[in-house]
């Protein structure tokens, strides 16, 4: 009987969460809670076992970090000289801040660059009097590629980082790198050729952007310094994380808190835990009540029986459905769901006789990241910008971006497939 409380309590948070007409973070912890109420877990387990307390800190700390550096204006400065440098020439512009977006979204998360980006693409179309929709839909588009590539900068990835302990920063970095850059700049053409005819700045906006000093943006110098140093740090200790021999979330949670010991003068503690997405974290631990539950009665090993018993066991076809499905999915419902979902799922594969898992693992990020280009809903990043889009006044619709981002998806998961075949599963036939 727990398994049918289980399913079903999954399902309608599920459901909930997709429609979006309620909180999605409200909807996870209410299903949790439903969980525990229906004795399919016990506080303990869920606690204990299947709440990842690694993923929740490391997340919150990122978050600190980025909120405190955001406040020093460092990142509109770096967007203001760029500009300024192109010249703003329309396409240059274009391909600046898809890179910009791409960039940051490997090394701060997609979700944060898209709050940091989006502001300044709207400052600088509006400086140029040029619509800022084009911009607007090349960065959700490069912010979810360049998220791809690292541990921190998607949070499917930051859960696989987590729940496999071998894989770390600089492996995400290696293995999904190279595709990351080749997928990058298939996008980036196929944007410029299909917008080349549409964005024309006349010389005299073109002037006004080159008066504008970046210097401008820059508040408080001495918080500046100190955040930009600390976050440099970090960056450092994520990349050298094997040789010191501690875990990733201490490194992230190691900088936040002394960024916030260094700042403490200029930025009250208090208001840098009042810029955190409490409803992101939340949202995180209701998810793994939810598929802690899933585990708990057993449907998870279910999953995992029926994906071996269809794919045979063979490991190239294993990993082409994990891609395709994820990728698909991921394009109508959230990624995050969905990932939380599948890695107990992958794990379960090694009591099924698969030794080497980590193909399936590059398979899942590269489908669960990439696919949240697919549509609008996608992923959060999207719905993001839409929100700021339209706030601003220049909105665009579920079509208008669909248009965009189901090609730029279908392409992708082509790429990463020739990809994972060839640098993994070659020799598996």
């Amino acid at each position: 009987m727990d398994w049918m409380f289980a399913l079903v309590i999954f399902i309608i948070s599920y459901v909930f969460i997709i429609s979006e007409k309620i909180n999605r973070a409200l909807i996870a912890c209410v299903g949790g809670v439903f969980m525990l109420f229906t004795g399919v877990l016990d506080l303990n387990s869920a606690f204990l076992d299947h709440i990842d307390w690694h993923t929740i800190v490391l997340l919150l700390s990122m978050m600190i970090l980025v909120s405190i550096t955001s406040q020093s204006g460092f990142f509109e400065y770096i967007a203001v000289y760029m500009a300024k440098f192109i010249k703003g020439k329309p396409i240059a512009l274009l391909i600046m801040i898809s890179t910009l977006t791409a960039v940051g979204s490997a090394f701060l998360n997609n979700v944060t660059t898209v709050l940091l980006i989006v502001p300044i693409v709207l400052t600088l179309t509006k400086m140029l009097q040029i619509s800022a929709i084009p911009y607007l839909l090349s960065a959700i588009l490069a912010s979810n590629i360049g998220g791809t590539a690292t541990l921190i900068g998607d949070p499917p990835n930051l859960m696989i980082g987590q729940a496999v302990s071998h894989l770390t920063f600089n492996d995400f970095l290696i293995h999904l790198g190279p595709i990351v850059v080749i997928i990058y700049i298939v996008t980036m053409i196929g944007i410029c050729l299909l917008y080349r005819n549409q964005l024309h700045v006349t010389l005299e906006n073109r002037q006004k952007l080159m008066k504008v000093d970046p210097k401008g943006y820059l508040q408080h110098g001495s918080l500046l310094f100190k955040s930009v140093s600390v976050l440099v740090l970090t960056t450092v200790g994520f990349i050298i994380q094997p040789l010191l021999n501690v875990e990733l979330t201490s490194v992230a949670m190691a900088g936040a808190l002394l960024l916030m010991l260094l700042t403490q003068d200029e930025k009250k503690t208090e208001e840098v835990f009042q810029t955190v997405e409490w409803v992101t974290l939340f949202f995180f631990v209701g998810l793994f009540m939810l598929v802690g539950g899933l585990k708990e009665v057993g449907i998870i090993d279910e999953i995992a029986k029926s994906i071996i018993y269809y794919t045979e066991g063979d490991l190239p076809k294993t990993a082409m459905l994990i891609l395709w499905a994820s990728g698909i999915l991921s394009g109508f419902v959230d990624n995050i769901p969905f990932v939380a979902a599948m890695i107990p799922v992958i794990l379960e594969f090694q009591d099924y006789g698969m030794t080497n898992l980590d193909p399936l693992w590059w398979a899942l990020a590269l489908g669960a990241c990439l696919g949240g280009n697919g549509t609008l809903i996608g992923a959060s990043s999207n719905v993001i910008v839409a929100g700021l889009a339209m706030k601003a006044k220049q909105p665009f619709t579920y079509m208008d971006f669909l248009k965009i981002g189901a090609p730029t998806a279908i392409v992708s998961f082509v790429l990463a497939s020739i990809y994972i075949y060839f640098r993994y599963l070659i020799y598996f036939q």
